[in-house]
């Protein structure tokens, strides 16, 4: 390819990659890879924080299954990003994140804003390498890539010194090689159909790794026709649809709920492309007695409430196809999970003509549920409302409610939606937010509006942390340090070219996302929240009788 510099080369084997963009912020130490990118087919877009920057990497590779990168410099540029990667890291998004770094002739000394970034990012990362020779820049990259996009996906770190990516070197990207599927074995394969057929009320548990493997068609054939109900992670929504008779929508809150009765019913929980992290088997099986199926691309990991009777480690498509031809469910009922639903279903709608304001977060999700097409997308930010959003907010298809649950971090919202917009610039986009999380990172609605990213970020408007709010009464009955005050977000929205709404009454919230959706420009709404909902449920759920059925 004749004689180029370190980050030339680097840049090639993004291209190699497939790479289409590379969210950050420039800086002194990475000077040289951002005038490679200026000649390449990779757009750089330049966000307002690292932070936004790993988060719109994050969700890029949430959405698509190919790693998003993001770039930063060294120093407080590094430590920006890390919050970010953490959350791709646990997530199970692929993720490749680039720092600059000082030169390699500075490291041994006391040296202007250097930190051993490697060592800084090995425990939030599958693997990270500092590039010491320009010629193992491809291997480096290649590693890189291939670490982050396989199961279970992730982050990784490439830290590049400034005086190894000027260094000249000839080299050319790796060839990248197709992964081939992995198959259960005949005895995982036997042994679970066996347990299935016997057990008198079986019910599904579907995580994130099902929408990964996209297997939710497969899931959605072996639950109908073995008439098993389907419960789902906050990461693993959409999976089966939420109209699907069997769906009992999603668990994971963490108290009880109507769904824990199906599960306190069950005599074995078949888990589907399940992580542990997403919610902690001691939330659904505190004893550890309930049999177990795991089904995943692989092996279970340890925990005393997660010991599973069989583990089928493959394809999880083709293992769920399997079990299905081996397994005989006839004549068996599903009156439990029917009961469920039931209940489910009447508590939803019960909040479709709500007058109340401000609005209870149950009305303000159905109105949005209205708006919204099956193909949509929102993201969810963390805080109070992502509990109500978990509960109420229901997908006919995978990738359209995107929850962190594994980090779950505030301030992920805004940049998700920059890279759900990137990658599907034809749907409709909405980030969920409170207003705390909101101001951690509003500063990139600057970079929506400048990358023509339109979409609309609705905030649920309570003055204070609401989450922890939550949380300190239930335990202490009171709350404290958890109020603060709001700028004005219509003046806010508008002072940066965006369009900005308020919503004064529980009749303004759905023409007013209508006309929100329709700008072409970034917009945002502020809609005031009753969460005193939060307690309320609270009681509910510490009164809960499991006879729901009867």
């Amino acid at each position: 390819m004749g004689e180029m510099n370190t980050a030339e080369l680097l840049v090639k084997c993004l291209e190699n990659e497939g790479v289409e963009y590379i969210f950050g912020l420039p800086g002194e130490e990475n000077l040289h890879i951002l005038e490679a990118l200026k000649d390449s087919s990779i757009q750089f877009i330049t966000t307002r924080h690292e932070q936004g920057a790993a988060f719109m990497a994050d969700v890029y590779g949430r959405l698509t299954g190919k790693a998003g990168v993001c770039l930063s410099t060294l120093g407080p540029g590094a430590t920006n990003l890390m919050t970010g990667v953490a959350d791709a890291n646990l997530d199970g998004a692929a993720l490749v994140a680039i720092t600059g770094q000082v030169g390699t002739d500075r490291m041994h000394i006391e040296s202007h804003q250097y930190l051993d970034l490697v060592a800084m990012f090995a425990p939030v990362t599958k693997w990270n390498k500092q590039i010491v020779r320009p010629s193992i820049t491809p291997e480096v990259t290649r590693k890189a890539f291939k670490l982050a996009q396989s199961e279970k996906p992730g982050a990784v770190h490439i830290d590049l010194p400034e005086n190894i990516a000027a260094m000249p070197v000839d080299g050319q990207p790796l060839k990248r090689d197709d992964q081939e599927k992995t198959y259960a074995s005949y005895r995982s394969l036997n042994a679970a159909a066996m347990a299935i057929s016997k057990a008198k009320n079986p019910l599904i548990l579907v995580g994130n790794g099902t929408i990964r493997a996209h297997a939710s068609e497969a899931l959605t054939e072996f639950a109908t026709t073995l008439n098993i109900p389907v419960a789902n992670t906050f990461m693993g929504k959409g999976a089966v649809p939420y109209t699907h008779p069997l769906s009992l929508w999603t668990v994971g809150l963490q108290q009880r709920d109507v769904i824990t009765c199906a599960f306190e019913q069950s005599d074995l929980v078949i888990a589907v492309g399940y992580d542990l992290i997403e919610y902690s088997p001691k939330k659904w099986n505190p004893e550890g007695t309930t049999p177990i199926i795991h089904i995943g691309m692989t092996p279970a990991e340890i925990d005393s409430s997660y010991i599973p009777l069989v583990e089928v480690v493959g394809d999880i498509s083709d293992s769920l196809m399997d079990i299905l031809k081996r397994a005989d469910r006839q004549g068996k009922s599903t009156s439990v999970a029917a009961g469920v639903r039931t209940k489910l279903v009447t508590e939803y709608d019960h909040y479709a003509h709500d007058e109340g304001f401000p609005i209870k977060p149950q009305k303000i999700i159905y109105d949005l549920r209205q708006v919204m097409g099956p193909e949509d997308i929102v993201i969810s930010d963390v805080g109070a409302h992502k509990m109500w959003m978990a509960r109420h907010y229901h997908c006919d298809t995978p990738n359209t409610c995107l929850i962190s649950n594994g980090f779950a971090a505030m301030g992920i919202a805004i940049p998700g939606a920059i890279a759900a917009k990137l990658v599907a610039p034809d749907k409709k986009v909405v980030a969920v937010t409170g207003d705390g999380g909101f101001m951690m990172n509003c500063q990139e609605l600057e970079t929506a509006l400048r990358a023509g990213t339109p979409f609309v970020t609705l905030i649920f408007n309570d003055n204070g942390y609401g989450l922890i709010e939550w949380k300190q009464i239930n335990q202490f009955g009171k709350s404290s340090f958890i109020k603060f005050t709001n700028p004005d977000f219509v003046k806010f929205a508008e002072s940066m070219g965006l369009k900005g709404y308020r919503v004064e009454s529980a009749d303004d919230l759905v023409p007013t996302l209508k006309t929100a959706l329709e700008q072409g420009v970034p917009a945002v709404i502020d809609c005031p929240v009753d969460y005193q909902e939060n307690i309320r449920f609270s009681q509910k759920s510490g009164d809960l009788s499991c006879q729901v059925w009867e």
